[in-house]
């Protein structure tokens, strides 16, 4: 009787192959850690991203995981452009500070929470990163806190915005897993005037550090893919939308032009009926020192360009 050749116990299930060519099932058998990858996969390791890739909406976290180890794997992954974090973060640099208030670690952030329930409208939303420690070698930052904010679908942002500086809504913390994967319920944000469509986020060491800005290791933000923009923003109530993104581009913008949004452009699947499941990895290194996440000065607006916004007529802010 033969025996099939065995790979680290596992019986091949094309022995004449590579171990590298055994099929997607076998290769994520094979995923026990990010070090086993790089020895096994090397290079191809993007067969198994590409293959994780492939879930709509309802995709698990697990294959976000699975994509961005095989990209921390193959080396690719670099530090996340250091952003402002704008006139409107509420982390106590500009205003208000959300990050003091108990309740502000939450998974889904569409709501109010404290003295108000009121619920941010629009397309579902499913923003999942997935942060690395580059200082220790490009492994999963578990343990990290992620603050994300963003705007609603008329542009406007809760606790500056006129009318809304009582809400909280689109604002919220997640503790990184075992796979360095924070994952937030929230709807696709409007496109202002002089801005692309983007989401705000820090990353702070740990939960107890959010209390201080100073703690942040990382500030930054995420870009839209202009084809998913332009699909949701053909639906009902991102109307004036349209006629905003039209006059921006990712290379005009005036925080991605440097590279247009190179390291900061997400991945997105799913569609406007059953929602979007929005994916970036975001590489942080604690060990150099930040160059954003200052807010512009100036009266609640960009270096004082004025008020907060209260609507998609607003001043251009980053």
């Amino acid at each position: 009787m033969t025996t099939r050749p065995t790979y680290q116990g596992r019986t091949l299930p094309f022995p004449d192959e590579e171990v590298v060519d055994q099929g997607l099932q076998f290769d994520l058998g094979t995923l026990l850690g990010r070090r086993r990858l790089l020895k096994v996969m090397g290079l191809g390791a993007v067969g198994v991203g590409l293959a994780a890739c492939g879930g709509g909406a309802s995709g698990s976290a697990s294959a976000a995981s699975t994509t961005a180890a095989s990209s921390a794997a193959t080396g690719t992954l670099t530090e996340i452009p250091d952003e402002t974090n704008g006139p409107y973060p509420a982390d106590g640099t500009n205003g208000p500070d959300i990050l003091e208030q108990s309740g502000v670690v939450r998974s889904d952030i569409r709501s109010s929470f404290g003295t108000s329930t009121t619920t941010a409208e629009g397309i579902p939303m499913t923003l999942r990163l997935t942060v690395f420690n580059l200082e220790g070698g490009q492994t999963p930052y578990a343990g990290a806190a992620v603050y994300v904010w963003h705007c609603n679908r008329a542009g406007e942002y809760s606790m500056y915005s006129s009318g809304l500086e009582n809400e909280n809504y689109l604002r919220g913390v997640q503790i990184a897993d075992a796979s360095g994967v924070v994952e937030f319920t929230s709807i696709f944000p409007a496109c202002y005037s002089g801005r692309w469509p983007h989401v705000h986020f820090e990353v702070y060491p740990d939960e107890a550090g959010i209390t201080d800005h100073d703690n942040a290791v990382s500030t930054s933000q995420l870009a839209f893919p202009q084809d998913v923009c332009d699909t949701v923003y053909a639906t009902s109530g991102y109307e004036q939308s349209v006629a905003n993104l039209a006059q921006l581009s990712l290379s005009t913008d005036n925080v991605f032009s440097d590279d247009s949004a190179a390291h900061q452009l997400a991945t997105v699947t799913g569609d406007v009926t059953k929602g979007y499941v929005v994916s970036l990895d975001v590489g942080v290194d604690a060990g150099t020192a930040q160059t954003g996440g200052s807010a512009p000065g100036g009266s609640g607006g960009q270096g004082g360009m004025g008020a907060p916004p209260s609507g998609m007529g607003a001043p251009p802010s980053r």
